[in-house]
C-alpha cells in the first residue's frame, strides 16, 4: 500500500471522516455521504459484488486496494475490509496519490 495513501486514511480517520463495516459502509452510500470507498483487495466476491454494484449505481467512486490488515493498520484499527471516505477534500487526495485520474468536469466559459 502507498504510504502516502495510508498516511491520508489514518488522517482522516482522526479527523472522524471515515467510517468502516459494512453496515456503516452501505449506509453512506444510499445517503450519499460517501465521497469515496475504499475495499480491500481480498474481499469475498460477494462484497465485492455487492459494493460494486452498490457503488455504481449511486455514482461513488469504488477502490480496491491493499489487504484488509493494511486498511486496518492505517487507520490504527483491527483488520477492515470496507472503508467509506466522507469528505471530498480527502477522497482526492487519496485517489491522486495512488495516480488514478481524477475526474474533472470542463468548465464552459462561453456563457
Amino acid at each position: 500500500m502507498n504510504p502516502k495513501f495510508a498516511s491520508y486514511l489514518g488522517l482522516a480517520m482522526r479527523a472522524g471522516k471515515l467510517v468502516t463495516g459494512d453496515e456503516n459502509v452501505l449506509k453512506a452510500i444510499r445517503s450519499k455521504k460517501a465521497a469515496l470507498v475504499i475495499m480491500a483487495e481480498d474481499a469475498s466476491p460477494n462484497t465485492l459484488k455487492k459494493f460494486r454494484d452498490k457503488c455504481n449505481s449511486y455514482e461513488i467512486r469504488l477502490i480496491e486496494c491493499g489487504n484488509r490488515e493494511a486498511l486496518g493498520a492505517a487507520i490504527g484499527k483491527e483488520e477492515r475490509v470496507l472503508i467509506a471516505v466522507l469528505e471530498a477534500g480527502f477522497a482526492r487526495q487519496m485517489v491522486a496519490c495512488l495516480g488514478i485520474p481524477v475526474e474533472v468536469k470542463h468548465i464552459d466559459k462561453s456563457r
